[in-house]
């Protein structure tokens, strides 16, 4: 059962929380307005599209990256304001313990933590599909969507090269598939060129010429246009940076499967994007143990002192978030150790300051 002490301070949290993340709302959306003007009226972008694509993937993004600094500060400034007016004192002397105290508050960051899991997972995914694709149209297109020299594994004994691949067109220059058994080469198809048919969802292949080995008997066949079925898409070929923030848990996962067999250099990108949305949101219970632990004893000056330091701690944790992320893409730090070294060197400061607090 929550006791009234409970009710009180969980209240406090999350009514803080949303106020704080209102404000940061606010402040996030005149500044990028500013910023984006010039790309809006530039590439003529409509009002609607800005509000209801472009800004409806931008706030729940940025809010969520954004939301272990929103957590902290809030937890910072309510719990100073209740020691700066005397609040902690009197709850500890009638006997509640320290661990006990934190019981309102884990159970605020519980829900937050539900909150921000569901919309890592299943929202946020398509909020930013619905950016991404206003960005690469309205903000910063590409002027050459082409991607030259692309070596792909298909499965176990298929192996495709395409000398250049032209996004917008959907169309494939100078197309090689090779067919292995084993250590043999099986069969060899070249063509000119081969174009994606979104309705049939195959690849046409024009002008090809295909040689079938077996043994010592060699057949070749040409042809000016065959439909095939292939196990790669269009999709396989984008050059955006941010296309994999785009994409739900279910094709993430698949893209990592066909990433195993392919090799084409981006597991690390897909890896980190998959883990981030399943552990970041554990730091609302390590920022908010922290948080209670620098806050929750009264000082001279008021809260400033406690805001000043949860601000400059907050923006520690994201910084080493990009730090660990640029060492994994970089430098071969493994994703998920990449993923969790800020959780839990600030999980291990945190512990260190709850036992430190005056009890």
């Amino acid at each position: 059962m929550l006791s009234l002490i409970d009710r009180y301070i969980i209240k406090k949290y999350l009514t803080t929380f949303v106020f704080t993340m209102a404000i940061f709302t606010v402040v996030m959306v005149v500044f990028d307005v500013s910023e984006r003007l010039d790309d809006f009226l530039k590439y003529k972008a409509p009002l609607d599209k800005i509000i209801f694509e472009y800004y409806a993937g931008f706030i729940p993004f940025y809010l969520n990256f954004l939301c272990p600094l929103i957590n902290f500060i809030a937890v910072i400034f309510f719990t100073s304001k209740m020691a700066d007016q005397t609040e902690i004192v009197p709850i500890l002397s009638a006997g509640y313990s320290f661990n006990r105290l934190l019981r309102p508050y884990m159970i605020a960051a519980t829900l937050i933590f539900a909150v921000s899991l569901v919309f890592n997972i299943f929202i946020i995914p398509h909020t930013n599909k619905m950016k991404v694709d206003f960005e690469n149209i309205y903000v910063k297109p590409l002027k050459d969507n082409s991607r030259v020299s692309t070596h792909m594994q298909l499965d176990k004994n298929s192996y495709v090269y395409i000398d250049n691949f032209d996004n917008t067109t959907k169309t494939g220059y100078g197309f090689v598939l090779e067919i292995f058994k084993g250590d043999t080469l099986r069969e060899k198809m070249m063509a000119d060129r081969i174009t994606w048919d979104s309705v049939a969802t195959k690849w046409k292949i024009e002008g090809y010429t295909n040689r079938v080995i077996n043994g010592l008997h060699e057949r070749m066949d040409k042809g000016a246009v065959k439909d095939t079925t292939l196990d790669m898409k269009p999709s396989d070929f984008e050059l955006r940076d941010n296309m994999f923030t785009a994409m739900d848990t279910r094709e993430l996962n698949t893209r990592i499967r066909k990433e195993e067999i392919r090799g084409t250099g981006v597991m690390t990108d897909l890896l980190l994007e998959k883990y981030k949305r399943y552990i970041y949101p554990f730091s609302a219970f390590v920022l908010t143990l922290m948080g209670v632990a620098l806050s929750s004893k009264k000082v001279r000056g008021g809260i400033g002192l406690s805001l000043g330091i949860g601000i400059g701690l907050s923006f520690t944790y994201i910084v080493f978030i990009q730090f660990a992320n640029m060492f994994s893409l970089k430098g071969g730090l493994p994703p998920l150790i990449a993923v969790l070294i800020p959780n839990v060197t600030f999980l291990l400061v945190a512990i260190y300051l709850a036992i430190k607090a005056p009890k």
